[in-house]
């Protein structure tokens, strides 16, 4: 989620130090024409304090709190206050939360009688742990005012009632508005009066407030807040000077993501010297508290604290602690659709948990995931027994069996709890390696004891849900013909055909409700309209043909090589990817595959040269990272010829994103995204990862138009609403997932505009979500004749009203903030319209079947015979993971093995300890000794496969003595090989020295297109670490004085490592920054010794030494197996001229360059 509240004294804090520091965003800055009261605030927390502790505990707890805050702020004792709770609990005053006109002593009573205890607010219990004591300010009701900045996709609103207070009302009845487009400056203070204040008899409070809500929404902008409240605003007038003008109570908002931006700003207000006016000038980082009733629990927390540190999503809400019905689902959208059905069925008081995962998690994380949720599952006891739904949408990316194996493992370390709880599983799954991880799972129900059962993408993707609960029989009820035939059956013993994989009508519907019975689609209608090969500019309506040129923004190979496959099966002339776009790197060339054989594409520096390089390329696919795509997308948004962005990246600053859908719609270029997969247009181009692996792909016949054309918000929902459409109709003619967040770049309306426009299209299905309005625009345009063609649409979340406590569901927009906001209320506006609405969305393939149907039957669609499903080609690595190849072993090495976590020498683990101080010139400590020995035991050797040892090793099979074979391996050691420990010791230390921190250090490299040397693994990431790392950190942590440059590095690394969880401290670059350390801090070297000694190559010679220990074990051990000379397989070898690499540089047109062995090898 992006807007998420803060505590009120934050807020206030915010408001106090920038209220008169924030950049006016009028056309000139007024002068203020009212005072700001000193800030005196106290907070009183005890979020750390927990209910099971004794009531001595928590009566000391609270003591020590009320001694505290009396201590940090001298003038509670002798002003008169107000106290209330903090803890984003609506109407404190009607709920009697509220303490006026108190002195301190009777406060600090107040404050005791209700601390770490259960209070109920509105039908919500919770506990009371956090206070706001603050001055008492006597005042008039007619002073009393109410100015709220609420943000909108088009910009901001300000508004403003002259009746504030407790009995304010309705506000969005009464209130007057003052619109501000995005981007746009602020009216001047006349204007602002005219449109809010006119209510407002006294020309010096209407001046004071004019001047006041100007310096509000500067702030608002500054500090990117989503959304502000303030009731009462008291403007109290001074017999001498200007007003003041006092913010009594306040609600506020931030948008989280735009932590990186204005995260430091937020941590200034909180800190000790602008607080309390002595101390640090940087605060902690911005808390974002849970709603009232929703503390997290400590698993919750571990959960949240697991997300934080990967590029994956992990989400847990713990609903019902002792609820019989517990889930563990794979997707955003997925997750929300999982717990309709649930609470559809009647058991939402059972339901356990809301939670999901998704952006391919590591095995590791889904096991701690998986055994989190499985610890709390087996504490309580159910006569009923539990059930656990390991469900989820079809994967677009994530490897289902590594994420299964992580689920697995915890499965098997909790059997016997599984047992003794009566818990029985249900699985539904599908993706990339789909098959071995269902496999996996079944086997696991022949040895486990427990009950699973597992069904594929063949099964509705919730159907899974009446049948562990019990209310559905396993027998065709749908009414229609899949066809699509199954792929896995069920595994419950005795099994009979009909499984879930039928289920694709609401179970709870009667008989005589059902959906009458229909024929069977016959697929694939003819070419889409505007797909052919003519030169002629498509249509508005149609922004993806089977000509259709796109710039990857970004090294994002397996995307890339995801388009090419599927332009390959689509049988495209052209390729789609004209070229990418690396900032990076200078021009070059990379290597992929088109079908079975090899092609170039060209990668440029700047985005100026692709687009002048390939006119034709109208279409980019920005992978940017979220605190660089608003720059890169502006850019692309200046280029003439680009017609659509797609924008990938989640966690996007609202305002950015707000700003680049302005700077769209005046480029008249369609936005997808952020937060996107993207879209495809069945045969003939898809954008990225969209519609998953190849196999997917084909199953759900993407390769060919059909005639229904969906919009969904949710990605992983939009490959599932690829299988529904496949097995209901004759296929999708285009799909578009525009992404989760509050405000993409183009709505659901936008696209069902096109579809309505393009003749090739017949029918309609929108999946809306609980969040946000968008759908209400579809109703009125069905309404209003705007769209005519039928249309089938469900929003999800309508379980949301049926729990106790608000719940942020998986996407950012996945939460009503009004009942008009809800998936109930949608679905009603919608039918009410004219739309095809299910009662359920299990309910919808069913109803989308029975719709085309009777298109097909009016003769408004005119089905045509099936084309031969085409050849997909498979890598060799996923062919080999999936274990349907084998090949045979170029190199035998028995020395070491750098396949685990840690390396072994000759089975022995490098922890062990296995080599002593080669090497150094003078008598170091002996903690200095040690670490040294550790430097050349981590560099000795990484495997056969690295370029030193390979040429070693070569070399040796060669026939060529040790000296020769070390020299080949030293050789190859260089700015690629090696050179990173030298380049990362100066870059950390250069850094540090200059004083940059660490966000300034990361900006300037990002500025200089640079990457930082010592950061960033392949396989590592932050919640998989590199064991090496840890050996030598913490043991420098244990043993040096001092680790500056180490804790530099870190606190890089925490930024790195949010943009993308592999950017961590890596082997090189720790050695090189505790080798820094060493020298700075050992009291063997002067500070200018250790500055010569790191400049003059030091490290590499470490480098130089430890490897060539394993450089001449690879000799020795070649020498020893007698390996022959060796040759390297041809059909590894890409033969390329330079005229091949340089048609593959310049070419604008038939840029495409095959190349390959099989070519070579039939000459």
């Amino acid at each position: 989620m992006s807007a998420k509240a803060v505590r009120e004294y934050d807020g206030k804090l915010l408001l106090a130090h920038y209220l008169q520091q924030s950049p006016t965003m009028a056309v000139e800055k007024p002068t203020a024409a009212f005072e700001q009261p000193a800030t005196r605030l106290a907070q009183v927390d005890l979020s750390n304090v927990s209910t099971s502790e004794t009531a001595d505990k928590i009566d000391a707890a609270v003591e020590a709190a009320l001694t505290r805050a009396e201590r940090l702020n001298p003038w509670l004792a002798t002003t008169k206050l107000v106290a209330k709770p903090d803890q984003l609990i609506k109407r404190r005053g009607k709920s009697g939360l509220l303490l006026l006109n108190a002195e301190w002593e009777a406060v600090k009573q107040w404050i005791r009688e209700r601390a770490v205890k259960e209070t109920n607010v509105g039908g919500i219990t919770g506990v009371l742990k956090t206070f706001l004591v603050e001055p008492f300010v006597p005042h008039p009701q007619e002073v009393e005012y109410y100015v709220c900045i609420q943000s909108h996709r088009d910009g901001d609103e300000i508004l403003f009632t002259h009746e504030g207070g407790i009995e304010v009302g309705d506000v969005d009845a009464k209130a007057l508005r003052l619109a501000v487009p995005i981007d746009q400056p602020l009216p001047a203070s006349e204007r602002i009066e005219a449109a809010l204040l006119a209510d407002i008899s006294s020309p010096t409070q209407r001046a004071a407030l004019a001047t006041f809500v100007e310096r509000l929404y500067a702030v608002y902008v500054d500090l990117n807040f989503t959304y502000l409240e303030i009731n009462p605003l008291v403007v109290l007038e001074t017999a001498e000077g200007a007003p003041q003008v006092v913010y009594l109570d306040l609600a506020a908002k931030l948008d989280q993501t735009a932590e990186f931006e204005s995260g430091d700003k937020w941590a200034k207000a909180r800190s000790d010297a602008v607080v309390y006016g002595t101390g640090a000038t940087t605060g902690p980082a911005m808390e974002f508290p849970a709603p009232f009733g929703r503390e997290l629990s400590k698993e919750e927390a571990y959960i949240q604290d697991l997300d934080a540190k990967t590029g994956a999503s992990l989400k847990l809400t713990i609903l019902n602690k002792d609820g019989r019905v517990w889930t563990m689902v794979a997707g955003g959208g997925a997750s929300v659709v999982y717990s309709d059905a649930i609470a559809a069925l009647g058991f939402a008081s059972e339901l356990a948990n809301y939670g999901e995962y998704s952006g391919a998690p590591s095995e590791a994380q889904t096991y701690e995931y998986a055994k989190t949720i499985l610890d709390l599952m087996t504490r309580t006891q159910h006569p009923d027994g539990k059930v656990l739904i390991i469900g989820g949408g079809i994967a677009n990316f994530t490897n289902v069996a590594t994420t299964f194996k992580g689920i697995i493992r915890a499965l098997r370390e909790y059997k016997q709890a599984l047992i003794a709880h009566g818990v029985r599983v249900f699985v539904r799954r599908a993706g990339p390696n789909w098959q071995e991880g269902l496999r996996a799972m079944r086997e696991l129900g022949e040895t486990l004891g427990v009950e699973i059962r597992v069904f594929g993408p063949e099964t509705h993707v919730s159907a899974i849900v009446p049948l562990a609960l019990g209310k559905a029989a396993t027998g065709l009820g749908g009414g229609f013909q899949d066809v699509l035939s199954k792929q896995i059956p069920d595994t419950a013993p005795g099994s009979i055909p009909g499984t879930p994989g039928d289920m694709d009508v609401d179970p709870l519907r009667s008989g005589a409700d059902s959906v009458p019975a229909t024929t069977a689609p016959v697929p694939a209608p003819a070419v889409a309209e505007g797909t052919g090969d003519s030169d002629s500019p498509a249509p508005w309506y149609s922004p993806f043909t089977a000509n259709t040129r796109a710039i990857v923004y970004g090294m994002q190979p397996r995307a890339v090589q995801g388009m090419l496959d599927f332009d390959f099966i689509c049988k495209r002339k052209v390729p789609s990817v004209a070229c990418m776009v690396y900032p990076f790197g200078g021009n070059h060339v990379q290597k992929f595959y088109w079908g079975t054989q090899e092609t170039l594409l060209p990668v440029f520096a700047s985005l100026k040269e692709a687009t002048r390089r390939f006119p034709d390329a109208d279409v980019v696919v920005n992978f940017a990272s979220c605190r660089s795509v608003f720059e890169s997308t502006r850019e692309m948004l200046g280029y003439s010829q680009i017609r659509t962005v797609a924008i990938i990246a989640e966690g996007v600053p609202e305002r950015h994103t707000r700003r680049l859908i302005r700077l769209a719609q005046e480029a008249s270029v369609t936005l997808i995204g952020p937060a996107t997969v993207g879209g495809i247009k069945p045969g003939c181009f898809k954008i990225g990862n969209t519609g998953g692996m190849m196999d997917n792909i084909a199953s759900s016949k993407l390769y060919r138009a059909g005639s229904v054309a969906y919009v969904s918000k949710s990605g992983g929902m939009s490959n599932e609403l690829n299988n529904i459409v496949a097995r209901t109709t004759d296929g999708v003619y285009e799909g578009v997932a525009i992404g989760g967040d509050r405000y993409p770049g183009t709505t659901f309306l936008d696209h069902l505009l096109r579809y309505e426009a393009d003749p090739g299209c017949k029918l309609l299905l929108l999946l809306g979500e609980v969040g946000g309005v968008e759908e209400y625009k579809v109703a009125e345009a069905v309404r209003a004749g705007r769209i005519t063609k039928p249309v089938v649409a469900w929003c999800i979340g309508t379980c949301a009203g049926m729990f106790r406590t608000e719940v942020q569901f998986g996407h950012a927009g996945a939460l009503a903030n009004s009942a008009r906001e809800t998936a109930e209320a949608k679905n009603a506006a919608l039918r009410a319209a004219g739309v095809h609405v299910p009662d359920t969305f299990e309910a919808m393939p069913a109803l989308l079947n029975r719709v085309y149907s009777e298109l097909v039957q009016s003769g408004r669609i005119v089905p045509r015979p099936e084309p031969e499903a085409p050849k997909i080609p498979i890598d060799y690595a996923w062919a080999l993971e999936l274990g349907l190849v084998r090949k045979p072993a170029a190199f035998v090495s028995t020395i070491c093995d750098d396949r685990g976590q840690e390396l072994l020498y000759a089975g022995m683990r490098i922890s062990d300890g296995v080599l002593s101080l080669l090497w150094f010139k003078r008598r170091l400590p002996p903690y200095a000794c040690k670490f040294v020995e550790m430097v050349l035991m981590l560099t000795a050797d990484h495997g056969p496969a690295v370029s030193g040892a390979h040429n070693a090793i070569v070399t040796a099979r060669a026939g060529k003595d040790l000296v020769s074979s070390l020299c080949s391996g030293l050789l190859t050691i260089g700015d690629r090989f090696g050179g990173a420990l030298d380049g990362a010791a100066d870059l950390f230390s250069s850094a540090y020295d200059k004083g940059l921190t660490p966000r300034e250090f990361v900006d300037s490299m990002r500025r200089q297109n640079k990457l930082i040397l010592g950061i960033g693994h392949k396989i590592k990431s932050r919640t998989n670490p590199d064991l090496r790392v840890s050996i030598i950190t913490d043991y420098a942590r244990q043993h040096f004085p001092a680790t500056p440059i180490l804790d530099y590095a870190r606190a890089v690394e925490a930024i790195t490592t949010a943009k993308k969880d592999n950017l961590i401290l890596n082997v090189d670059g720790a050695i090189g920054v505790l080798f820094v350390d060493l020298l700075r801090h050992s009291g063997a070297f002067s500070r200018e010794e250790a500055d010569e000694y790191a400049r003059i190559g030091t490290l590499n010679g470490l480098f130089v030494l430890g490897r060539s220990i394993g450089f001449i074990g690879h000799y020795l051990d070649q020498k020893r197996l007698k390996q022959g000379l060796y040759r390297h397989p041809w059909d590894d070898i890409s033969y390329l001229n330079p005229a091949a690499i340089q048609a593959g540089i310049s070419a604008t047109k038939g840029d495409r360059v095959q190349v390959g062995a099989a070519k070579i090898a039939s000459k």
